[in-house]
C-alpha cells in the first residue's frame, strides 16, 4: 500500500489538549483529519538515532530544564542541532558523519519531513 500524500504541512501551536509548545500538522490526502507531530517527537527520534551509533556514549537532553536537542520546523522541513559526547578511540568526524547520517534518515522516515541540516556539538569524549 502507498503511502498517504501530505497535501499541506504547517507550523502551528499545539492543540489545547496537549502539553506541546509547537509542532507540525500534516493533512492527509484521504482527509481522515489531521496529524500533529510535536517537536519534541522530532527531538526524541533524533535523540534515539544518535544513541545506535557506534562510538556515541551520551547524548545530552536536559539542562536547566531546556532541550539541548533542538528540532528547528519549518513547513516540511526540520534543521537538528545536538550535542553529544564520544567514547575514547573512536574517531570524532567519522563518528559524527555517521550521527547525522542515521538522524537524518530516522527523522526523514518516520515523520516524511526533510531534513536539512543535522548540527553536531561534541561536548566531551568518554573513557
Amino acid at each position: 500500500m502507498a503511502a498517504a500524500k501530505t497535501v499541506k504541512e504547517k507550523k502551528v501551536k499545539a492543540p489545547k489538549n496537549t502539553t506541546e509548545k509547537s509542532g507540525i500538522s500534516i493533512g492527509t490526502a484521504e482527509n481522515n483529519g489531521h496529524v500533529f507531530i510535536a517537536d519534541s517527537v522530532v527531538e526524541e527520534i533524533a535523540a534515539l538515532a544518535a544513541s545506535e551509533v557506534e562510538g556515541v556514549e551520551g547524548i545530552a537532553e536536559r539542562s536547566k530544564s531546556r532541550s539541548l536537542i533542538k528540532a528547528d520546523i519549518s513547513g516540511t522541513n526540520v534543521k537538528i542541532s545536538m550535542i553529544i559526547s564520544t567514547r575514547f578511540g573512536f574517531p570524532i568526524p567519522s563518528t559524527c558523519q555517521a550521527v547525522q547520517s542515521r538522524v537524518k534518515s530516522s527523522v526523514e522516515n518516520m515523520t516524511g519531513l526533510t531534513c536539512s541540516d543535522v548540527n553536531i556539538r561534541v561536548s566531551g569524549v568518554e573513557v
